[in-house]
């Protein structure tokens, strides 16, 4: 099993950003896709895309950012973050999903002890997270509303839930733990952190959507959900059915050693899996090969024996927490992965930071 990157490239932000501004992306990259020669970021801050190129020398600059409020027609304010946790391209289309969670506030060493409780009992959840949306790209690699015949959409929903939330709120598994709306205000469910409904990976294969839980995490299964989307009314999406019954989702348990997945790439009818804990811990952190992922027709449980590992990933005490998760092109087979909180060693300069190339073999 692979534990050494072959190379660590940078990812250097646009120089003429304040050092603030760039601390606020660059420890807060939670999602990757590299789509040719151009590399999409997504991060847990705002409501923004963010875009590099690759450099001769393996490195990623020349830094844009793309608002999504106006584009995506969001239904929150500006200010909420989406919480972008997954990204993928296809077909002519850049895809990102929101975490869908509640959080729970954090406590604060420069506050009392009387405000820290009151701030851990304290849950909100951020309407912008209920995103699942595509956005063309159009020739220049800039998203917008349209392109040609493609459109930006968004599945239906408002800022307390969407489609997918409402399917899965009655769900036997997952149910509880989705947040919902409820009466007097604040949202019900689970926290992310606390073991709670948490989408941190996204793969995308025509109108087949794999959404990754980074939990709930149930008796050490980790869950994948799949979608099957469709063209709705009023330039939304909605959910299609599977099989006869007209099912909205689809779910595959993987016996991932207790950990919950991070993000998801598609290689051939496999998933990568990037995986980590569920909860607000450091490691460890793998990328597991589910084998016949796309041949799944029906909920599916796959045990750890067949979910072979094919890299160890670093992790730090309290940094260099993997969140993105890409393919590399050429051979042999690699994958390049980024990290929130970056550790010391990764930040180069006051714009740069290192991510790793790890080859699978």
């Amino acid at each position: 099993m692979v534990d050494i990157p072959t190379r660590s490239p940078v990812f250097r932000f646009d120089p003429s950003l304040p050092k603030k501004e760039v601390a606020k992306i660059r420890d807060n990259v939670s999602a990757i896709v590299l789509d040719g020669e151009r590399l999409w970021l997504g991060g847990d801050e705002g409501t923004a895309i963010h875009r590099m190129t690759r450099e001769v020398s393996g490195d990623f600059g020349t830094h844009v950012s793309f608002n999504l409020q106006d584009t995506l027609g969001l239904p929150g304010p500006a200010k909420e973050e989406i919480d972008i946790e997954g990204l993928d391209v296809d077909d002519g289309y850049l895809w990102l999903i929101g975490s869908h969670s509640a959080k729970r506030k954090k406590a604060e060493d420069d506050r009392s002890i009387s405000e820290n409780l009151e701030r851990l009992a304290t849950v909100e959840a951020d309407g912008n997270r209920f995103t699942l949306a595509r956005v063309p790209l159009d020739d220049g690699g800039v998203p917008v509303k349209s392109h040609g015949r493609s459109t930006a959409a968004r599945l239906e929903g408002d800022a307390s839930a969407n489609l997918l939330t409402k399917a899965l709120a009655t769900d036997l598994h997952v149910g509880r733990f989705v947040p919902v709306g409820r009466p007097g205000g604040g949202p019900g469910g689970v926290p992310s952190k606390d073991n709670g409904f948490d989408i941190e990976g996204l793969a995308i294969s025509g109108n087949r959507v794999f959404l990754g839980l980074r939990g709930p995490v149930l008796r050490g299964w980790a869950i994948v959900v799949e979608l099957r989307l469709e063209e709705g009314a009023n330039g939304m999406l909605t959910l299609g059915g599977f099989g006869q019954s007209g099912r909205q989702y689809l779910k595959h348990f993987l016996q991932l050693d207790g950990l919950g997945v991070r993000d998801l790439v598609i290689q051939g009818n496999a998933i990568l899996v990037l995986a980590g804990p569920s909860m607000d811990l450091d490691g460890p952190v793998y990328v597991y090969r589910w084998t016949d992922a796309l041949l799944q027709g029906a909920d599916s449980l796959t045990w750890n024996d067949d979910l072979p590992k094919v890299v160890r990933v670093p992790f730090g005490e309290t940094k260099d927490h993997a969140e993105g998760l890409s393919l590399v092109p050429g051979t042999p087979l690699s994958l390049l992965v980024c990290y929130d909180s970056p550790a010391a060693s990764r930040i180069v300069g006051d714009h740069g930071v290192r991510a790793d190339v790890f080859a699978v073999a």
